[in-house]
């Protein structure tokens, strides 16, 4: 199939994909049987290493069924490779949960289990319920990482609670990427995680110590180091554009990775919601708690944030990259998704010249096609 293929490392227009069962075996210039409408794209189907739902599904309370919805709604925007993320909660649900995504983790609905919590900073836990926050256990997350048997793929945690560093060694020593977010660590704190083994900051500037120029904290030490992937939120409301544009040019694509950090509003109407036991509001697709206005997840979708990674000045194919390759990095699945490259699965992203998705390709199949406005599995 031929159309403006996208590269990690440019534009191909006009290009081709050869596909051979699940796999991509060449891209290259030039035209192709099949070709796309002109002026259409064909992108790597995006990696999202950071929701907790969407389409009115959940992540945050076990429920492998929900846990399948909520998948199937994120491929028809386009994701092809996601991240359960759970929240802070009692070991029991954690547990849980663990255990009932194992199978999906397997079976390849999910890419692996995130735990966002419980071992966050109190003064910055967001939308994280305060009553479950807790210091890093080892106990916990090696009992976590055993039920798993490989599904647990990364853990957020505040590097200045008393046990952090320790935990952030023994999950890089079990091959876990250690995040770094819901934090109110100094600059020197986040550095010594980093040094311990922290690879990833978690929706960097979200639900962390803001920037000084006396007192830098986390944002700065996260951007600046070579060795971390920082998480974006592009919908406009956790992140100014010009505040994406600022970070991304201080990463770089390589090292910018787009999340959306959905709940189960999106996708759905204005209302009534719930993440992790706790009340939110949805009004004009912004997600709150409803006890005290704070911002809980966004309403996101990766095709979305796509769009607006763009419109904030990011060029199409780092807008790509950071939509795929790089959080394919981040989570050690760099070579097999994340790029329209040959020897990865055949995922991609069929979208129009307004980067509005037509269809979705995950692993050679076209599993979902949008009309007028429509989405809807095939099949």
């Amino acid at each position: 199939m031929s159309g403006r293929v996208v590269t990690p490392w440019g534009v191909h227009d006009p290009g081709y994909l050869e596909i051979d069962g699940d796999t991509i075996v060449a891209v290259g210039e030039g035209s192709a049987p099949h070709a796309v409408p002109a002026g259409h794209w064909l992108v790597p189907g995006f990696v999202d290493i950071h929701t907790h739902g969407g389409g009115g599904h959940t992540f945050t309370t076990g429920d492998p069924e929900a846990a399948r919805q909520a998948a199937a709604f994120h491929l028809a925007h386009g994701t092809t490779t996601l991240v359960a993320s759970l929240v802070s909660a009692p070991f029991t649900l954690l547990r849980r949960a663990t255990i009932a995504y194992a199978p999906l983790v397997r079976e390849g609905v999910l890419a692996g289990i995130h735990l966002e919590g419980p071992y966050l900073s109190a003064a910055r836990c967001g939308a994280h319920h305060p009553d479950h926050l807790r210091d890093p256990s080892i106990d916990e997350l090696r009992a976590l990482i055993d039920l798993g048997d490989g599904a647990v793929r990364m853990v957020t945690l505040a590097p200045e609670r008393p046990g952090a560093l320790a935990a952030i060694e023994f999950l890089t020593a079990y091959g876990v990427v250690a995040a770094i977010g819901h934090t109110d660590a100094t600059y020197e704190q986040t550095r010594a995680a980093i040094a311990a083994g922290a690879t990833v900051g978690t929706h960097v500037f979200n639900g962390m110590r803001p920037p000084h120029h006396r007192d830098p904290g986390p944002v700065f030490a996260l951007l600046q180091e070579p060795s971390v992937i920082c998480e974006l939120i592009a919908d406009g409301v956790h992140l100014h554009p010009g505040t994406l544009a600022f970070a991304t040019s201080v990463t770089g694509p390589e090292r910018a990775a787009l999340i959306t950090d959905a709940m189960a509003a999106a996708g759905m109407p204005d209302g009534e919601y719930e993440l992790g036991g706790q009340a939110v509001r949805v009004t004009a697709g912004v997600a709150r708690l409803a006890r005290n206005g704070t911002i809980a997840g966004s309403t996101l979708t990766m095709d979305a944030a796509l769009r607006a990674a763009v419109a904030a000045g990011v060029s199409m194919v780092d807008a790509c990259r950071m939509a795929a390759t790089t959080p394919a990095r981040a989570i050690g699945l760099a070579g097999s998704v994340g790029a329209l490259a040959a020897g990865h699965r055949a995922d991609l992203v069929h979208l129009d010249e307004q980067l509005r998705l037509v269809r979705v390709m995950r692993a050679g199949v076209w599993v979902v096609e949008a009309r007028a406005h429509e989405r809807r599995p095939l099949g």
